[in-house]
C-alpha cells in the first residue's frame, strides 16, 4: 500500500514539474478552461436560452464536437492493431499515448454530453439504480455503455502497463492482453452507435443512409493519423522519447488510403441528395448553396472540401509529404476540414429545414464558443499531464528504484 502511494504522489509530482514552457502552456490551458467553466456557470444559471439552440436545432456545437470526439477516441485502434496483433516493435513505444488520447477523448465526449444536457443532473436519468437506462431497446443506451466501457479499457490498459513498467516487472498478458482485444471492437462499436443514434431517427432525412456508419468511421481513420502525426511531432520535439519515422511513415500511409475513401463516401451522399432532387434535398441544398436567404454554413463546407483536397495532394506528392513542415500543415488542413464536414456540416443541416419546412438557421452563441474552449483546452491539459507522466516512465526517468 506504501509503495502504491508513493507511485501516485511521484506521478503528481511528475505532471506538475517541468521545463518554464510547460508552465506556460499548462497555464494558458488552464486560463482557457477557467474561462469556459465561467461560461458554463452563466449557462448553467440562465439555461440553455443563453445560448442559440431552438426547439427547431436542439443540436449544436456541442453535439458537433461530440462527434468529432468520437472518431478521435476510435482513432487510437490504429496504433493498437500493429502493436498487439501485427507486433510491430516501432509502434509499440507510442501505443500507450494513443491509449491515453483515445481517454482523454472519450472523458472530453462526457463533457460536451453534459454541457449540451443544460443541466448536470440529467445524467443520473440514464445511470442504473438512480434512472431508467432502458438498455438494450434504446440507441442511446447503447451509445452510454460503449462511451463509458471504452473509457473504463483505454484507462485500465495504460494504467496498468506504466505501473509495472514503473515496478520493474514483467506485466501478466492475462491482465492486459484480452481487454487490447476487446477495445479493438469496440473502438469500430462506439462510432458506428453513435452512427446508428443520428440514421435512425426517421424524421430526419438527412441522416437517413444506410453508409453514415462507414462514413463515420472512415473519417475517424482519416483524421485519427493526422492528429497523431501532430502529437508524436509535438513529444518528438518536447520530450525525451524519439517517435520512430517507421511509425509517421504508417500513419502516413493510413491517411493516404483513408482520406481519399472519406471523401468517395461524402461525395456518393451529395450524388444521391442531389440526383434525385427529391424534397430532402433541400439540407444539402441549404448546406452547399443556402436556402430561402440562409448560407451560414455554405463557406465552411466549401472551405472543408477545399482543405481536404489540399491534404491530399500534400500527402500524395512525396516531395511535400518528406517536408516536415508541409506535413504538419496537411494534417492540419485534415483535420479541420473533417472537422467541419463530419461536425457542423453533418449535425446543423440534418435539423434544416424541420420536419414541418420551417427554416430556423444556427449560428453557436458566445457562451458557447467559450464553453467549447474550455472542454478542448481541459481536454489538451489532461492530455499533456497524461503523456508527460507515461514518457518519463517509458524512458526511464520515473521508476520505483530511481
Amino acid at each position: 500500500m506504501k509503495s502504491y502511494l508513493n507511485y501516485w504522489l511521484r506521478m503528481i509530482r511528475c505532471a506538475i514539474v517541468g521545463p518554464p514552457i510547460f508552465y506556460i502552456w499548462n497555464s494558458l490551458l488552464t486560463f482557457l478552461f477557467l474561462t469556459g467553466v465561467v461560461a458554463y456557470i452563466y449557462q448553467f444559471q440562465n439555461g440553455l436560452i443563453v445560448t442559440n439552440l431552438t426547439d427547431q436545432v436542439s443540436w449544436g456545437a456541442y453535439i458537433a464536437n461530440f462527434t468529432f470526439l468520437v472518431g478521435v477516441a476510435a482513432a487510437a485502434v490504429l496504433l493498437v492493431f500493429p502493436t498487439y496483433v501485427l507486433h510491430r516493435d516501432d509502434v509499440k513505444d507510442v501505443v500507450l499515448l494513443g491509449e491515453l488520447m483515445a481517454f482523454t477523448a472519450i472523458t472530453m465526449c462526457l463533457m460536451f454530453i453534459l454541457v449540451d444536457l443544460g443541466r448536470p443532473d440529467r445524467f443520473t436519468h440514464v445511470m442504473p439504480v438512480l434512472g431508467r437506462l432502458n438498455f438494450p431497446r434504446s440507441v442511446l443506451a447503447w451509445d452510454v455503455v460503449v462511451l463509458n466501457g471504452y473509457l473504463f479499457l483505454n484507462l485500465h490498459v495504460p494504467g496498468y502497463l506504466l505501473y509495472m513498467t514503473y515496478k520493474g516487472q514483467k506485466p501478466n498478458k492475462w491482465l492486459y492482453i484480452p481487454f487490447v482485444f476487446v477495445s479493438i471492437a469496440w473502438a469500430v462499436s462506439i462510432h458506428t452507435v453513435t452512427a446508428f443514434l443520428y440514421s435512425g431517427l426517421g424524421g430526419r432525412p438527412y441522416w437517413n443512409t444506410a453508409i453514415l456508419a462507414p462514413r463515420f468511421l472512415v473519417s475517424a481513420f482519416a483524421g485519427g493519423p493526422a492528429i497523431l502525426i501532430i502529437v508524436f511531432t509535438l513529444v518528438t520535439l518536447f520530450t525525451k522519447l524519439k517517435v520512430r519515422p517507421q511509425v509517421f511513415d504508417m500513419l502516413k500511409k493510413i491517411a493516404m488510403v483513408f482520406l481519399p475513401i472519406n471523401m468517395f463516401l461524402f461525395g456518393s451522399e451529395i450524388y444521391k441528395e442531389f440526383y434525385t432532387d427529391s424534397v430532402h434535398t433541400e439540407s444539402m441544398r441549404y448546406l452547399f448553396f443556402g436556402s430561402h436567404g440562409h448560407a451560414m454554413l455554405q463557406p465552411y463546407i466549401w472551405a472543408s472540401i477545399v482543405m481536404s483536397f489540399a491534404a491530399m495532394a500534400i500527402f500524395y506528392i512525396p516531395k511535400l509529404r518528406q517536408n516536415s513542415k508541409m506535413l504538419i500543415f496537411a494534417c492540419v488542413l485534415a483535420v479541420l476540414g473533417i472537422w467541419i464536414e463530419k461536425g457542423m456540416g453533418l449535425i446543423i443541416p440534418g435539423f434544416i429545414p424541420t420536419p414541418l419546412g420551417d427554416m430556423v438557421e444556427y449560428t453557436p452563441s458566445v457562451v458557447e464558443f467559450f464553453v467549447c474552449l474550455g472542454i478542448w483546452s481541459f481536454g489538451a491539459l489532461l492530455f499533456t499531464i497524461l503523456a508527460k507522466v507515461a514518457v518519463a516512465i517509458q524512458v526511464g526517468e520515473l521508476r520505483e528504484n530511481s
